[in-house]
């Protein structure tokens, strides 16, 4: 089982003094200090903003005008653009972490974009809301509908979201891809991560989140 570092674990305890999400923070401790990053649907750029913070050369596209107007405002460099057809055309190693923070889910093609992410990028990390968790299948059991939580709030007919997964999927997806899981750690409802050395089944039940660090497999 892939652990998360003790620095990862102590910021996934709280939040940081700068307000920032756990994800965030979780993301950001994966990410070497002066590493080159694309953030991959970078949304109002808040990563972005963190990873500057720390050092980091930090670079990223965002599929929504709005998104980009936003962190172009933030004085971050932010191109538009869409993972599912633009990350094709980057060259390989442009990039030592190519980022996907909770937007597995809303590709197209959630295997192609990954596949791209780990050519391009030494390593990629990738963060996604589990549709395993023991909440959404009790709303499936007893409520006969789709899930909603507070990661996951629309309604199923005006979401974004297409592709929805569960631990257990994207580490499948993982293995198929030719991806190694060099990190991993999954966060209960309150932010926290769960036991490091937990079986997967345990992660997929108990996991409302989590977040993946990988490298091409040699």
């Amino acid at each position: 089982m892939a652990t998360v570092s003790p620095t990862a674990a102590a910021a996934a305890g709280a939040r940081a003094p700068e307000g920032f999400r756990v994800d965030h923070i979780l993301v950001a401790d994966m990410v070497e200090r002066g590493a080159r990053v694309l953030d991959v649907g970078c949304g109002d750029g808040d990563l972005l903003r963190l990873l500057e913070l720390r050092g980091v050369d930090g670079r990223g596209i965002e599929l929504s005008r709005e998104g980009v107007n936003r962190c172009v405002a933030k004085g971050l460099a932010v191109i538009q653009g869409d993972a599912d057809t633009d990350l094709g055309d980057y060259p390989a190693d442009a990039f030592d972490y190519v980022i996907l923070s909770q937007t597995l889910q809303a590709t197209r093609q959630p295997r192609v974009v990954l596949e791209h992410m780990l050519r391009i990028g030494r390593h990629a990390i990738v963060s996604f809301p589990n549709f395993g968790h023991w909440k959404m299948r009790l709303q499936l059991l007893f409520r006969g509908q789709m899930p909603r939580t507070e990661h996951l709030p629309a309604t199923w007919y005006d979401t974004a979201n297409i592709h929805f997964c569960t631990i257990k999927d994207f580490v499948q997806l993982c293995d198929e891809a030719g991806a190694k899981m060099e990190r991993a750690v999954a966060l209960n409802p309150w932010g926290r991560p769960l036991r490091f050395h937990a079986p997967w089944w345990f992660w997929n039940l108990f996991g409302e989140q989590a977040v993946f660090l990988l490298s091409r497999r040699k």
